[in-house]
């Protein structure tokens, strides 16, 4: 760049002042250019600040509006206008349906929660599946919530991990249990089914009470404040060790408050042993259930239904016991409280002679659901009498061969359901024969025998030489079979020949089989039987096979095999044409032989 002033080449002493000159004057002026630069950019930044400034502000400002804006809109809605004495009656509405909506209610507003936070019954029933890696103070929190009067419904599912260790390697963080929503679970445990057949888990036997099993638990409060802070990995062991302790503590704390109280849980824990402090009185309590989906071995245990009889126990108003896998005693006072359901699963290692098994049952005349299952039985000390239940419509007994002279004592004239699952020596179609003549032909319509575990060779269903004991009940709806042969029973239930007067099972409409192995003719047979119940109508009129006598049966609508017999696509399709629900799984030895059939033919290929 050439210079901005006329230097003569070569310089000479004259035009080397003036550029010496000329050389500092430009240096002032760019140090004062310098200084008005850094000037112009701090007065720039400073409007820029201020100008951000501005703009946050004017943000905050609208925010604070658009907040404003939001609460007047809500406080404009037309909900806001409810009375608190309406919104606190719908909450009621709410809470029939879903017990724990309360957790959902208080998480909307604040006017919400203060409302929901006041009304103690929304509180009131506890239905929680939790771990034992997860914290108790749920159970606190929902207690506390429930003020100090409250009846309680209390229902909690216990899934204990086989290796606790392993189970808290997965999970990083302990979260702790949460509610679910209203979902569908039945009061009573209920057995996994497939294809309604119950399977039981590998180290369980196979007696007629199923496991428990609980639906599945969303997590929707995961991450919601509700729940109180996860716990560390490190310490997992630690509240696996006292979960039971802790949370039968603030359990039992409340216990003259229960009115209902459910504990299952699927394996056996650390913290069983707290179960031994559920003791005193519960005036309230209407409902008690303690079990278990495994058995196991317990030392002798002081707690409600091992009460001494001589105790003098303040239970007024319970009305049913559960107890499944659980130590108990037959004399306890809690067993005399003239209860209407009752259900026994015994521990192995319980051995009780038969009169005073029958002792609690003769204890509670008005009865309406019965269901004992014994893995062992003596034989009884006094002579068994006849004991009637005038109110018992449900019946289920499953066990030890010794129950079957149960049957034979009870007199049962209103009988609705009848489920047995007994090991028998002898042939037990006269048992079931007297009790349905004894108790003047009760209308008995869902029968089940031996459907459960048919495949011991011991079972009920094994023993029957002859089904005319059919012959008694015409008003069954609902048959199911397990472990019998599999022809005579279809041949009892087809059309009826010239020595017959009348169609066995009338009214039956559902027919279950299940390890009932076919040894002949057994297609045939169910053919017969199903053309016979179920005729093709042509032309309007049914052929003149479908009635013999003077009863016209009804159609069957439901029919289950399993493991029974090979029928063949086209024999399933028309048994689909005329049944509406045809459920069939092929026989596991045929599957077997078609396996070992093939190996050789492709390794000789």
């Amino acid at each position: 760049m050439p210079l901005s002033i006329d230097l003569p080449e070569p310089p000479t002493e004259s035009t080397l002042v003036d550029a010496r000159r000329l050389l500092q004057v430009n240096r002032d002026a760019i140090a004062q250019l310098d200084d008005k630069i850094q000037t112009a950019q701090r007065q720039l930044e400073q409007v820029i600040a201020d100008s951000k400034k501005a703009i946050e502000q004017m943000q905050q400002d609208k925010t604070q509006l658009e907040a404003d804006l939001f609460l007047t809109k809500a406080y404009l809605s037309p909900i806001r206008r409810l009375p608190h004495e309406l919104l606190r009656h719908i909450f009621a509405l709410n809470f029939e349906d879903y017990p724990c909506c309360a957790w959902v209610l208080s998480a909307v507003c604040t006017l919400w929660r203060k409302l929901v936070l006041s009304m103690p019954r929304l509180w009131s029933k506890i239905r929680l599946v939790t771990t034992q890696s997860t914290s108790a103070d749920t159970i606190r929190l929902w207690l506390e919530r429930s003020g100090s009067r409250v009846p309680l419904d209390i229902e909690i599912f216990l899934r204990v991990h086989t290796n606790p260790q392993a189970a808290s390697s997965r999970l990083p963080r302990a979260v702790s249990p949460v509610p679910w929503q209203a979902l569908p679970w039945a009061p009573h445990p209920q057995a996994y089914l497939h294809g309604h057949i119950p399977v039981f888990p590998p180290q369980a036997p196979a007696p007629m009470l199923p496991p428990i099993m609980t639906p599945p638990t969303p997590n929707p409060y995961a991450s919601s404040p509700l729940t109180p802070p996860p716990s560390s990995p490190a310490k997992h062991g630690r509240v696996a060790a006292h979960w039971g302790h802790i949370a039968i503590f603030y359990l039992v704390e409340q216990m003259h408050r229960w009115e209902r109280f459910v504990f299952r849980f699927d394996k056996h824990f650390t913290s069983l042993g707290a179960l031994k402090s559920i003791t005193g009185d519960a005036p309230l309590l209407r409902e008690f259930e303690v079990s278990c989906a495994e058995p196991a071995f317990y030392n002798e245990w002081n707690w409600l239904p091992c009460t001494s009889s001589n105790a003098q126990l303040v239970l007024p108003k319970l009305e049913s016991i559960n107890l499944q896998c659980m130590p108990f005693k037959w004399s306890s006072p809690m067993f005399h409280t003239n209860l209407r359901s009752l259900t026994i699963r015994s521990l192995p290692t319980s051995h009780l002679p038969l009169d005073r098994i029958m002792h609690i049952v003769s204890s509670n005349p008005n009865l309406e659901s019965l269901t004992l299952n014994f893995a062992a039985v003596l034989p009884p000390v006094l002579p068994l009498s006849n004991t009637t239940l005038p109110e018992l419509r449900e019946f289920n007994l499953g066990g030890h061969y010794c129950l079957a002279q149960l049957i034979d004592s009870l007199i049962l004239p209103v009988l609705d359901s009848l489920t047995l699952d007994v090991e028998v020596r002898d042939p037990i179609e006269d048992t079931i024969s007297n009790l349905i003549t004894r108790s003047s032909n009760p209308p008995l319509k869902h029968f089940s025998l031996a459907y459960s575990s048919s495949n011991s060779l011991f079972y009920a269903a094994g023993a029957i030489i002859g089904w005319t004991f059919l012959n008694d009940m015409n008003h069954l709806h609902h048959l199911q079979i397990g472990g019998a042969a599999f022809e005579p029973l279809l041949l009892a239930l087809c059309p009826p020949d010239e020595d017959q007067q009348h169609w066995i099972c009338p009214n039956l409409v559902s027919l279950g089989m299940k390890g009932c192995h076919a040894h002949g003719d057994g297609v045939s047979k169910l053919v017969q039987m199903v053309e016979g119940r179920n005729p093709d109508i042509i032309g309007g009129a049914a052929p003149s096979n479908v009635t013999h006598g003077p009863v016209t049966p009804i159609k069957l609508k439901k029919l289950e095999l399993y493991d029974c017999v090979s029928l063949g696509q086209d024999v399933i399709s028309w048994l689909k044409a005329r049944i509406d629900k045809v459920i069939c799984t092929e026989p596991a030895y045929e599957r077997y032989v078609v396996v070992t059939f093939l190996a050789p033919t492709i390794t000789i290929g």
